[in-house]
């Protein structure tokens, strides 16, 4: 019920990208063939292979990378699937909390203390491990956290102001520098470093 299309690093950046350089990007071109809809003028939705697209990449800065090339790639030239509601984004935890059998998933980490307080009692050890990306679970782990549809956290991606959206992927993913510029130097303060 599920199908896996893994993705090697950063996908092209589809914001600058004519449509005959996105398809030449082997990343790119696998993705259009596996959805089965095609791409610009020969686009048919009603061709689509999956009613649920689940964009899965590492809860580190890279992975937001990736994530956000993905939905540029979406939002510029297959918008349909967003409007439908099909494009999904899975939250792997950051962290596992371990006391003896009993395991916890953090998603960040105010949710690993209070997850390590309310574990706490007596002289139990608690181990964590913080996930450096998917590749560090096991089958098991990625299965129970990030695919598994009783589990798994995903957040749908959705289109409440095109215009805004549309400012926004033009200003982080476009050719002009100072606006981008602008925008980190102004944001940097709200961000969570991953160290």
């Amino acid at each position: 019920f599920q199908a896996i299309l893994p993705l090697k690093g950063k996908i092209l950046n589809t914001e600058r990208s004519r449509l005959d350089k996105m398809i030449e990007h082997e990343e790119v071109k696998n993705m259009i063939i596996a959805l089965g809809t095609g791409i610009g003028d020969t686009t048919n939705m009603e061709k689509i292979r999956y009613h649920r697209i689940i964009i899965m990449c590492d809860a580190d800065v890279d992975g937001e990378h990736i994530t956000t090339l993905i939905l540029t790639f979406f939002f510029r030239h297959l918008p349909e699937i967003i409007r439908r509601g099909y494009l999904y984004v899975a939250m792997p935890p950051l962290f596992k909390l371990q006391k003896g059998k009993e395991i916890r998933y953090a998603y960040n980490e105010h949710e690993r203390e209070v997850g390590m307080k309310e574990m706490k009692s007596g002289n139990a050890n608690i181990s964590v491990q913080r996930y450096k990306g998917l590749g560090e679970m096991n089958a098991d782990q990625l299965w129970e956290t990030t695919m598994n549809p009783d589990n798994r956290m995903l957040k749908q991606i959705n289109i409440d102001d095109a215009e805004d959206a549309d400012a926004v992927f033009t200003m982080l993913m476009g050719d002009a520098v100072p606006p981008r510029k602008h925008f980190i130097q102004t944001n940097a303060i709200t961000a969570e470093l991953d160290i």
